[in-house]
């Protein structure tokens, strides 16, 4: 592969991503905007893509022959139109476990502190006594065992809950488990957690297992979800809801984002929303994740942190 020089950084926090590029290897050519603002132009320029996203209504890529994913998953780079199999596609090394842990933990402590009650007492000078369950000797079946899901059973155990991991070989490495189960397993495991925590990519095995026939076999249980929104059949969500079959959901990701003004999860009490912020990308870590992956290149190596197209990640 011709070694990439000139490099397009379509993040966030663009600027500060080429200047801290600049600063450790002064001999790329690198330019930045938004990945709404890039234009055809930086795409013919570019022989190298560093970004979450594609750009909205990009047909073609250019010249760019390698695009480096700033974000968790990829699933931006291959939905249809998937980006063609001639260009590398690399993943950050960046790990989003201990941001997404606390997103959980915050959540699972706000619904048993009943924090949003409070403040709407609070807000309405009322005066609102309430008793308010421990979260230590609760139970997680955190769905998704990788280096997010890890985090997050090492966090709930920290704080006195009972983890129990799926995933899809039913092992994993982190010790925080307890217990351990197949994916298969999942129907009959939900029925006992108080809280399901959800840390999986969007592949074609995951989209849709939170489904409605599953959301009716819980007791009552908080969904968590931070991973991907095509993992939940969301428009299940209400009736489940309703029926107590969830008792509330924290949601990061959605099926569609941003998640529609006509949605009816804005409106319900029991449903807290964020806008796909749980582990955000650092600037560190979108330099560092980058430049290991282009000293691989460099050492005529295919990087480790090349994306399995098949499997999705």
């Amino acid at each position: 592969m011709h070694l990439p020089r000139r490099i397009l950084v379509a993040t966030r926090s663009h600027d500060e991503v080429v200047a801290a590029l600049h600063a450790r290897r002064p001999d790329l050519e690198c330019r930045g905007a938004a990945h709404t603002d890039v234009t055809d132009e930086d795409l013919r320029w570019a022989d190298t893509y560093v970004g979450f996203k594609r750009p909205p209504g990009a047909a073609t890529f250019g010249s760019v022959r390698w695009v480096h994913c700033t974000g968790a998953g990829v699933d931006s780079w291959l939905a249809p139109p998937a980006l063609e199999a001639a260009i590398l596609l690399t993943r950050t090394p960046e790990s989003f476990g201990p941001a997404i842990a606390e997103w959980t933990v915050a959540r699972i402590f706000a619904v048993q502190q009943q924090l949003a009650e409070l403040a709407v007492a609070q807000r309405d000078h009322r005066w609102a006594p309430r008793d308010a369950r421990r979260v230590a000797g609760t139970r997680a079946l955190v769905v998704g065992t990788g280096d997010v899901g890890g985090a997050i059973a090492a966090a709930l155990v920290a704080v006195g809950v009972i983890v129990t991991g799926v995933s899809r070989s039913g092992s994993a490495e982190h010790p925080a488990f307890r217990t351990m189960h197949a994916v298969d397993a999942l129907p009959r495991l939900v029925g006992d957690a108080d809280w399901i925590v959800l840390a999986l990519p969007d592949t074609p095995a995951t989209r849709g297992l939170f489904s409605q026939d599953v959301m009716a076999r819980c007791r009552g249980a908080v969904l968590l979800n931070a991973g991907r929104g095509s993992v939940v059949e969301e428009p299940a969500l209400p009736e489940a809801l309703d029926r107590g079959w969830l008792r509330g959901a924290a949601l990061d990701v959605f099926a569609v984002e941003p998640l529609p003004a006509s949605s009816p999860l804005w409106d319900d009490p029991r449903v807290m929303i964020s806008p796909h912020c749980s582990g955000p990308t650092t600037v560190a870590g979108a330099v560092d994740g980058f430049l290991e992956c282009l000293a691989d290149l460099e050492q005529g190596r295919l990087p480790r942190r090349v994306v399995d197209r098949d499997r999705g990640y």
